[in-house]
């Protein structure tokens, strides 16, 4: 039973933990996001201002 029990535990703490990497993963995904879509806008905001001089 003592077998039983500690593998069970072992495959709780491995999914965990493969959760918190996916957390992290998506979370690191959207800010990436956020900051290109951002260099984008700057960088179009720039570009409209030089055609307009």
């Amino acid at each position: 039973m003592e077998n039983a029990a500690t593998d069970n535990t072992v495959w709780y703490v491995l999914a965990i933990l493969g959760l918190i990497y996916l957390i992290i993963l998506f979370r690191n995904k959207k800010s990436t996001r956020r900051r290109k879509s951002r260099r984008f806008m700057e960088g179009k905001r720039q570009h409209e201002r030089d055609n307009e001089q």
